[in-house]
C-alpha cells in the first residue's frame, strides 16, 4: 500500500503491538494513532498511554468501552441463547465489532488513510477485525503486520524490540509465556501451551477467574436476577447496569467454581483450535435466560429461536456481526422478548447453575389449572386428546397399511 501518512492501531501495550506500532513508523513512514480499550480485562489501560508517548506517539485514545460492550453487544447476542458449537460463549468474537467500529470511528475523526491490529495470519480475529472495518468504512486500507513482516518467531521479536529500544517488561524478558490470553468482561481465553495438545488437562494454575468445583464453597449460592425484555435489569433486587450486571457476576460465579469450558473449535480459517475458556457470568446468563424464557416464551417461538441460533452464532463467531442478515436475525431476536420479564432464582453450586425457581406476573403462559395433575375443574378437556392423535398418526397409519 502507498500514500499512507496516518494509521489507526488498536494497541494495547503489551510487546507485540509495542513492535508493531515501530514497524509501522519504519514500513510506511506514517503516523500513528494508538486506540486502547477498556471492555473489562481486569487489567489497567493507563500504562499504554505512556508507553505510547515514550514512542513519540502525539494522538493517544484510551477508551473505557465497558458499558457499551455489555449493552449493545453482549446482552442483544444472550438474548438469542448464543452457543457456537453448542459450547463457546463467544466472548472473544462479541468484542472484536466494537474495537472494529471504534477504529473507524477514531480513523474519521483524525483523518487516518488506514488502520491496523496484532492479529495474526492463523486466526479469526484478523477476519472480525477487517470485516467490521469494511462494512463500516468500505474503502479503508487495513495493515495486518503479522501478514506480511518476517518477524514470525517470539526470538525475532525480541530481537527486533531490543534493536529499536523496545521497552520489554524484564519479568518476561527471555522466557516464553506458557499461555496466550484474551480477557474482556465476558471471558478470559486461553491458547498456545500445553493446550495445545487436546490430551493434555488444563493446569489449575492457569485459571485466573474460577476456583475448582472441588475447593468451591460447601453451601450453595443463590442469586435472584430480574428481567425485562430479556435484558437482567436487578440481581437480588438492587438495579444494576448491564456492565455491572457482568462484573458482579463474575465474581460471585468464579467463587462458586462456575463457568470453565476446553473446547476444541472450527476456526473460520480452516484449522481446528483447542482453547480454555472461563466465563462465570455467560453461564449464568444463558441458565437464567433460557428459564425466563421457558415461562414466557410462545413455543413455536422459542423452537424458531432455538432453530435461528447456531446461524446467529456463526455469524458472530465468524465476523459478520455488522452483516444485514445478522441485523435482521436481531430485529427478530429483540421483537420476541417484549414479554420476557419477570425473576429467576438460581443455585450457584460446585460449577452448576440449578434452575430453583421462576415467575412472572404479567407474562406468564404457564396455566396451573391446565398443567395440574389434579382436577382441572374443567380447564382441560382431556377427550380432544383423542382426535389430534388419531388426525398425526393418519400418515403413519396409512403407511403401516401399505407396508411402508
Amino acid at each position: 500500500m502507498s500514500g499512507i501518512k496516518k494509521v489507526v492501531l488498536a494497541y494495547s501495550g503489551g510487546l507485540d503491538t509495542s513492535i508493531i506500532l515501530k514497524w509501522l513508523k519504519d514500513k510506511y513512514g506514517c503516523e500513528v494513532v494508538t486506540f486502547t480499550a477498556d471492555i473489562g480485562q481486569g487489567e489497567e489501560v493507563e500504562p499504554a498511554r505512556a508507553k505510547a508517548q515514550a514512542m513519540g506517539v502525539k494522538e493517544i485514545y484510551i477508551d473505557d468501552l465497558r458499558e457499551e460492550y455489555a449493552r449493545d453487544f453482549v446482552f442483544p447476542m444472550f438474548r438469542a441463547n448464543t452457543l457456537y458449537e453448542g459450547e463457546y460463549l463467544l466472548g472473544t468474537s462479541i468484542a472484536r465489532p466494537l474495537i472494529a467500529k471504534r477504529l473507524i470511528e477514531i480513523a474519521n475523526e483524525t483523518g487516518a488513510d488506514a488502520i491496523s491490529h496484532g492479529a495474526t495470519g492463523k486466526g479469526n480475529d484478523q477476519v472480525r477485525f477487517e470485516l467490521g472495518a469494511y462494512a463500516l468504512k468500505p474503502d479503508v486500507k487495513v495493515i495486518a503486520p503479522w501478514r506480511e513482516w518476517d518477524l514470525t518467531s517470539r526470538e525475532k521479536l525480541m530481537a527486533y524490540a531490543e534493536q529499536h529500544q523496545i521497552p520489554v517488561d524484564f519479568a518476561k524478558k527471555g522466557k516464553k509465556s506458557p499461555y496466550s490470553m484474551d480477557a474482556n468482561l465476558l471471558h478470559i481465553s486461553y491458547e498456545g501451551g500445553v493446550l495445545e495438545d487436546p490430551w493434555c488437562e488444563p493446569e489449575e494454575d492457569m485459571w485466573r477467574w474460577s476456583v475448582s468445583p472441588e475447593k468451591a464453597p460447601d453451601t450453595p449460592t443463590y442469586v435472584e436476577l430480574t428481567y425485562r425484555k430479556g435484558d437482567i435489569v436487578a440481581i437480588d433486587g438492587q438495579a444494576m447496569t448491564p456492565a455491572q450486571v457482568m462484573a458482579h457476576l463474575n465474581t460471585v460465579a468464579g467463587a462458586n467454581g462456575i463457568g470453565r469450558a476446553d473446547i476444541v473449535e472450527n476456526r473460520y480459517v480452516g484449522m481446528k483450535s483447542r482453547g480454555a475458556y472461563e466465563t462465570p457470568a455467560g453461564t449464568v446468563m444463558l441458565k437464567g435466560h433460557r428459564a425466563i424464557e421457558s415461562l414466557t416464551l410462545d413455543r413455536e417461538v422459542a423452537h424458531l429461536k432455538d432453530e435461528l441460533m447456531p446461524r446467529y452464532a456463526s455469524l458472530i463467531y465468524n465476523g459478520y456481526w455488522w452483516s444485514p442478515e445478522r441485523k435482521m436475525l436481531q430485529t427478530m431476536i429483540d421483537a420476541s422478548q417484549e414479554h420476557v420479564n419477570g425473576v429467576v432464582r438460581l443455585k450457584l453450586y460446585k460449577g452448576n447453575v440449578i434452575v430453583a425457581g421462576r415467575k412472572s406476573e404479567n407474562d406468564s403462559l404457564f396455566d396451573a389449572n391446565i398443567a395440574t395433575f389434579e382436577d382441572d375443574a374443567g380447564a382441560y378437556n382431556q377427550k380432544d386428546a383423542e382426535g389430534f392423535i388419531k388426525l398425526n398418526a393418519l400418515r403413519m397409519r396409512i403407511a403401516a397399511k401399505r407396508g411402508r
